[in-house]
């Protein structure tokens, strides 16, 4: 449970939210401004970067040999799951290239969705991390309680 990989993991999706949080709160901050459009920070790419990442560092640097192909190849699930992921970027996109009168392009139901869950995955990944430093502390101090 309590390995450097899950310890980074951790503390970059802290730290993710805490950066897409500022972004849609000055998202609202500027709701009313003539012409703003909202931004925000990929969930999809970052979770994709975070699996990349915590996938390198389980496996060994492979190295192919002469005449071996190097691509990666997926399965049938995973194709598709990524089509599926794809379907449904497609709509979300698709709804943000909605234009008000005034030229913004949201709303703010639409962003106070999006800190909620953003909200929900910090608090997460805090109450995780948290969980793994008092176990660490619990094993350094030999208190065992069940």
């Amino acid at each position: 449970m309590f390995t450097p990989s899950t310890t980074k993991a951790l503390e970059e999706t802290i730290a993710f939210a805490e950066r897409r949080h500022a972004i849609l709160a000055g998202n609202i901050a500027n709701m009313d401004t003539p012409g703003y459009k909202s931004r925000d920070l990929s969930v999809q790419e970052f979770r994709s970067s975070l699996k990349e990442m915590m996938e390198a560092e389980r496996k060994p640097q492979a190295v192919p040999s002469p005449g071996e192909s190097s691509a990666v190849r997926i399965n049938d699930r995973e194709r598709t799951s990524l089509t599926r992921e794809q379907a449904m970027k497609e709509v979300h996109d698709a709804s943000t290239q909605i234009l008000y009168h005034d030229g913004s392009n949201d709303n703010l139901e639409t962003q106070i969705t999006e800190i909620a869950k953003n909200q929900t995955m910090h608090s997460t990944a805090v109450a995780l991390l948290k969980s793994q430093y008092r176990t660490l502390q619990m094993a350094i101090a030999g208190n065992v309680t069940v």
